[in-house]
This record gives structure tokens, sequence and C-alpha cells, in this order.
């Protein structure tokens, strides 16, 4: 069985507080977007995964997708598999490229199996592989709160824009991304922003990481800078980064300059 895992984006990103297990409780706008990965798996002798396409920084056998198998795998009768994956999706980048694989894989296996698992069982069992896991069960906009796993379907609908996202060759860590915010409770809620006009968001709709990780990597606002230059509705930064998008008028985009390599996608 073949399936395309897609990337997301997100839309404003409020660090509200520190919980007790250690982890930050967070709000934020998912938001699908077409750029794509590539997963296969056929019945094997052994299970193994070959990983294609973007070198990653793991190994095979620690890859998400394998821990996704092993989740449905320990619950449901399922046979040893030759998975393989090709990385099209920047990882370290703020797109949800691990977790679309992950749940891309637990869906696959559902439908290829019939295990007929509903949708909300899939999503607690892709909260188990990660925080932002569940989103892509559903794979539609959605309000995501605690850690990410909490998700409210949200009315946003950005097929009229062109979304121009760059993935600059810059490794944002999430745990120093984290360690440069300054937690903040008593505000809008993200519900209540994206409501507002399209063109009110530059203003409004911000990303907590922004303001330290900007600090520590320069080249991520100037991206910035060149998306609102070259007329960008909206620009931002994707999670911790350290992808930066701009929502543009439909069939525009940016010409971006840069001294350091970078990959661009249009969605």
């Amino acid at each position: 069985m073949i399936c395309c895992p897609n990337a997301k984006i997100n839309l404003g990103l409020h660090i509200l507080e520190k919980r007790q297990d250690g982890f930050h409780e967070l709000e934020t706008i998912f938001y699908p977007v077409q750029i794509q990965d590539a997963l296969e798996f056929n019945e094997a002798a052994e299970t193994k995964i070959t990983q294609h396409g973007l070198k990653l920084d793991n190994k095979a056998e620690d890859n998400i997708v394998l821990s996704a198998y092993k989740v449905l795998k320990s619950a449901y009768k399922l046979p040893t598999l030759d998975i393989h994956l090709l990385k099209n999706i920047p990882f370290g980048a703020g797109l949800g490229g691990g977790s679309a694989d992950a749940a891309f894989m637990l869906k696959a296996l559902n439908e290829y199996y019939s295990l007929n698992i509903s949708d909300e069982r899939l999503k607690n069992y892709a909260a188990e592989i990660g925080s932002d896991c569940a989103f892509f069960i559903d794979n539609e906009a959605a309000l995501a709160k605690g850690r990410g796993e909490i998700l409210t379907p949200c009315a946003i609908e950005l097929k009229d824009y062109s979304i121009q996202i760059i993935c600059p060759e810059i490794h944002v860590s999430t745990k120093e991304a984290y360690a440069g915010v300054v937690p903040q409770n008593e505000r809008i809620s993200l519900t209540q922003i994206i409501k507002q006009d399209i063109l009110s968001w530059k203003e409004v709709l911000i990303n907590d990481f922004e303001q330290s990780v900007f600090n520590a990597f320069p080249k991520l606002a100037e991206i910035k800078e060149q998306l609102y230059a070259q007329g960008a509705i909206y620009a931002s930064m994707s999670g911790s980064g350290s992808s930066v998008f701009g929502l543009f008028p439909k069939h525009t985009k940016a010409n971006i300059r840069l001294d350091i390599g970078f990959r661009e996608f249009i969605s």
C-alpha cells in the first residue's frame, strides 16, 4: 500500500504556561499544506524500514513510522512488513513531517487490514507517538491545545491564497526555542483572532517562538521581512522553525534571496 503524508503550518502559536509534567500548555492552529512524503509497505519475512530522499539524522530503526507500526502491532494481529519512506518534507522545520508519516501509517494499516479502528481511537494512538500526530488523522484545519493533541475543528480556508514556504538550511533546537519563551496565559484566544480580517493578521496573529528564535537566527527574520516586502498578506515562522511561510494572492510569490541554502514550496 502507498500513501502520501502531507505537512502542516502553524497559524499563530501561543505558549500559555509550563505544565507540571514538564511540557508546555500551548494554543495553535494547524493547517494542512501540500508538501508530501511517500510511504509504502508490503508484507515480508521481517519488519524493516528503508529511508529514501532527504537524509534523516536518525537511524532507520528509530524512525517514527516504526513506532506507529509497533503501537498497532501490540494491539492487533499484523504481519511483518517491509516499509519504504521517501522523505521530501524537510525535518526539523516546524512542518510536522515525522508526525504526518506516523499518523498516515496508522491510517494506512487501519484501512489495509480492515482493523475498523475509529478516528477517535486512532487519535489516541497517535497522541501516544507524538504531540501533533493526532492532527493528521482528520488532516483538516484545527485549533490545537494541550501539548498539541487536544483538537477542535477550525473553520478556516486558505484555498484562495498561495502559501509560499521557505525552508532554510538552519536547525532550530526545539528545547532551546522553548527555553527562550516566557509563557503568557491572559490574552485573546486564537479562535477569536483568526476570525478577524486576514489583513489584520500581521499585527495580531503571533508565533511566540519568533522573538527568541529570530534573535538567535537573524536569517529567519530576514526571510519574513522579504516575504512582507514582496507582497505577503501574512507571514510567520511555522512551529519552532526553521521554516517561514507567507500567504499571497493566488498565483503570486516572493523571489527570496539568501546567502545560505534553502528549499521553497508553494501550496
